[in-house]
């Protein structure tokens, strides 16, 4: 009998070509060699210091709804140690330059949007919402960290040495093995809103790199 395929497979599956896209974005290309301007990263660090400031609260609030209590350890460990990370290395490169609310971006403030919209679904579809945040950028990190190019001198290189990190890589398999432990006990309903919410969220990286690429702002 051949075992079912694990939920996380899947889902990485259904959203492997966007995430090609992803690796093939300018973005991308230029940050791996160093030759992305600095107007482009600050806007996009800007953007993703609002983009983080709600994401502890996401995190905290999915661990309030887990059952298991390893898996709320977890979720906790994820909104302090993960979130401290990051915002340490805003600080690095924006200095005292915090963007205030009302300066959100379109695409930021509809992925932040699409993420708090799942509060209300199950809490294996909630949890899958931020599991790209996770996995999509510790796969791009090691693609970048890969394929880098100027080592050190590259401007950017602390910022690729974060999500390429063997640390970030072992948060990243834990929150896919919880992805995966709840989709087991999961009807299959559920497992599919799952893995469309995956997709869509997988999606949702694309564009807010693809934001500040083009240094979206708004039209009116």
């Amino acid at each position: 009998m051949t075992p079912m395929k694990k939920w996380s497979d899947a889902a990485w599956e259904a959203a492997e070509p966007v995430f090609q896209k992803i690796l093939a974005h300018p973005f991308i290309e230029e940050l791996s060699t160093g030759r992305l301007s600095e107007e482009r990263f600050r806007y996009y660090l800007r953007q993703d210091a609002l983009y983080l400031a709600g994401y502890a609260r996401l995190l905290a609030h999915i661990a309030s709804r887990l059952g298991n209590k390893s898996h709320v350890e977890a979720f906790l460990g994820f909104a302090t140690d993960g979130i401290a990370v990051e915002r340490a290395l805003h600080e690095s490169f924006l200095g005292s330059d915090i963007p205030t609310p009302d300066q959100i971006s379109p695409a930021c403030l509809l992925y932040t949007s699409v993420l708090q919209s799942q509060a209300l679904a199950p809490v294996e579809v909630e949890a899958a919402a931020i599991l790209p945040c996770f996995w999509v950028y510790q796969r791009v990190g090691e693609a970048i960290l890969a394929r880098q190019q100027g080592g050190d001198a590259n401007p950017y290189a602390r910022w690729i040495a974060t999500y390429g990190d063997p640390a970030f890589a072992a948060a990243t398999a834990r929150a896919v093995a919880i992805c995966d432990e709840l989709a087991e006990g999961a009807a299959a309903e559920t497992r599919a809103a799952m893995t469309a919410i995956f997709v869509r969220c997988t999606r949702m990286e694309w564009l807010f790199w693809e934001s500040a690429w083009q240094l979206e702002q708004w039209k009116i």
